[in-house]
Formats: C-alpha cells, structure tokens, sequence
C-alpha cells in the first residue's frame, strides 16, 4: 500500500529543482516568442496550456516525491503493463496527426503514451535488474530484459516514433551497464542491430527515409525535407554571440522556422540569446545530468542505482538528439527539448522523471 512518510520532502535536492524551474522559465519565455506570430490571445495561447501541464505536473511530482521510490518498484511491472496497452490501443484509436498515429486527444489537449513509456522502462527494468542482482552477467537474465526492450521499442516505431523508440535503446544498455551484464552480450547485440540496418531502412516510412537523407545532404530536397534544417542552422548561426533579443529574431518571427515550439525550439534560443545563451542552458542541462549520476554513484541500492542512471541517460539523449538535429549534427528524428518544448506529454514525464530522481537522492542510504 503507498503511504506518505511524516516527512516526505526531507532532504530534497533544492538545486536540482532550482535548475528545473530555471529552464522551465526559459521555455515559457521562448514558447511566447516561438507562438508570437500566431497572434492568439492569451486564453488561447500555448503559453496557457504550457502552465496547465505544469501545474498538473506539479502534482505527479509531489506524488513521486513523497512516497518512496521502492513502492514504485513495486507495482513497475503493472505501470509498464498498462503503459503497453496504451500503445496498443494509440495504433487502433489513437489521433492521426502529422501523419503518425501517437496521440489521445482529450479535448483540446492531447497526450503521448511513448513519452510516458521512458520511465516505465526504466521503472520497469529497474525492478528487473533489482531482483537479478549479482546474475545479470547470464545469457539467458540479458535475454529476459531484452523482452522488456523489444515490445515498446516495436509498437513506438509502428507510429511511426523512431526518436522515442532510439531513445529507449540508449536507456536500456545504460541500466544493463550498471546492473553488471556482460560486455560481451551488450556487444552483440549492438552488433546485431548494425547488421540489421539494410533491413531496418526498408521498413522506414519515406518521409523517414528522407529526413535521414537530408541529413547528409540538406540541400538535396531545400524546399521539402531539408527546408527545416536549414532555416534552423540559418537561425542559430544568425545569433552570433550575444543574440539578437527576445522577440527579434527573424527566421522566428517572418515564419522562415517550422516547429519552432516543439522539436526546434533550440533554434529559436540559438537566434534570440546567442551562442553564451545557448551555452547556459546546455550547462543547466549539465547540472541535472550530473547531479543524475552522482545520485546513482552514491546509492548502494541497485534498484534506485538504475532509476537515477536511467534518467540521467534520458536526459542526456534528449538534450544531445535535439541540440545535434537543429544543429545539422543529428537527423531529425522528433525529439522535444527536456522542460523548453512544448508538450503536455513530454513535460510531464520529463517532471516526474525529475521527482523520481530526487526521491532516490533523498532515499539512497535507506535500504
């Protein structure tokens, strides 16, 4: 049964979250001048639905603050297995939108369970691993958590989301690592996924094919995949150092930058605070990752040793993915910026990932 302790906020990392509530405001500051042009008001506006996620987050957050990691442990298995019925159920009466099938829309709000699929995995796999301790170096227990790979990692890319679905794969062998699996099985089966590309690229949809494409080569499609890429190297090269101001940017503004408040938001950060701008924000970035691993180092406890590095690597992935694809250094494989997009779904999880850490801070020397 969860419980609230007397003192469930004992300890808590003030900088973690003063970190989180920093780089939040620059999303509300940068999804206000992203939006601008659209000229809604401000019951309309993305800004307002932005603070509603934020205060539903909130919530989720006390919640995964205030009740001991462990009993999240406890019913991963049931948070992982309702988490695949709704993938299940998004490819049969999901939202179409943009061309893939990845949303419930409840109103005018809609909301991802892919996003939501990162921690089940790492809650998940944590519990796995947890149970295994010390046998995780056998072939057959890699195998098993495997499993709990390769069912999201398939439904995700039926969407299609390749991003997400190549997001869970850094998430894996990260908790494999930690868990003490073998090298030599992590080897191959990495080496197995490389031979398998050939095949892999035949089952992409085209507009995938192309995104990857234009990577290499943007201006082999300017007006059609590469478009977006290049008016957002356009963007952050057009910084320069110091930026040219809040709300003046111009790839912004004249409407040159597609998806500018969600997947290139950094374009617009890029444009408007610059290259020392840019910085800061990655080095926030940092502190949280950092401050992930540090957790995960200090807690002997395998079980909240493999949440903190879980999270850590899912914001890492994140941040690199998304920084490289409108840099021209990754192909654009959808993937939101932690607390700067905007997105209900990514926020969301994003904040609670953020709880779960903390409470696994606050708890490492418990069990």
């Amino acid at each position: 049964m969860m419980v609230l302790s007397r003192r469930p906020f004992k300890g808590i990392d003030k900088l973690l979250f003063a970190v989180m509530v920093l780089i939040f405001l620059l999303g509300i500051l940068t999804i206000s001048s992203s939006t601008q042009a659209k000229q809604l008001t401000f019951r309309d506006s993305y800004v307002l639905k932005q603070l509603y996620w934020v205060g539903i987050g909130l919530i989720f957050t006390l919640f995964a603050l205030g009740i001991s990691y462990q009993k999240f442990i406890d019913v991963s298995y049931i948070i992982y297995g309702v988490n695949i019925l709704l993938l299940v159920l998004v490819l049969i009466i999901g939202h179409v939108r943009l061309g893939a099938q990845r949303w419930f829309a409840i109103g005018s709000f809609a909301f991802q369970p892919s996003e939501f699929m990162k921690l089940s995995l790492i809650l998940a796999l944590a519990n796995y691993v947890g149970q295994k301790k010390g046998v995780m170096d056998s072939f057959w227990n890699f195998l098993k958590a495997w499993a709990f790979l390769a069912l999201p990692f398939v439904l995700v890319l039926a969407q299609p989301d390749l991003g997400t679905g190549l997001l869970l794969l850094p998430i894996f062998f990260s908790i494999m690592f930690v868990s003490g699996a073998s090298i030599r099985y992590m080897a191959g089966a990495i080496a197995i996924g490389l031979a398998g590309m050939p095949f892999f690229w035949h089952m992409l949809h085209y507009y995938q094919r192309q995104r990857l494409l234009v990577f290499l080569d943007p201006n082999i499609d300017p007006l059609g995949a590469g478009y977006t890429i290049i008016q957002s190297k356009i963007a952050v090269g057009s910084g320069g150092l110091m930026g040219k101001g809040w709300m003046a940017g111009t790839q912004n503004q004249l409407n040159f930058l597609p998806e500018r408040h969600t997947d290139f938001i950094f374009s617009v950060i890029g444009e408007e605070w610059g290259f020392f701008g840019s910085i800061a924000l990655v080095l926030l970035y940092f502190l949280i990752v950092k401050r992930a691993f540090n957790i995960a180092q200090m807690t002997s406890d395998l079980y909240g040793k493999s949440i903190a590095t879980g999270i850590g690597v899912m914001f890492a992935a994140q941040v690199v993915i998304n920084i490289g694809m409108t840099i021209g250094l990754m192909p654009v494989v959808g993937i939101p910026l932690p607390l700067i997009s905007y997105g209900g779904s990514s926020l969301l999880t994003t904040m609670i990932a953020i709880g779960l850490l903390a409470n696994v801070g606050m708890r490492r020397s418990m069990f």
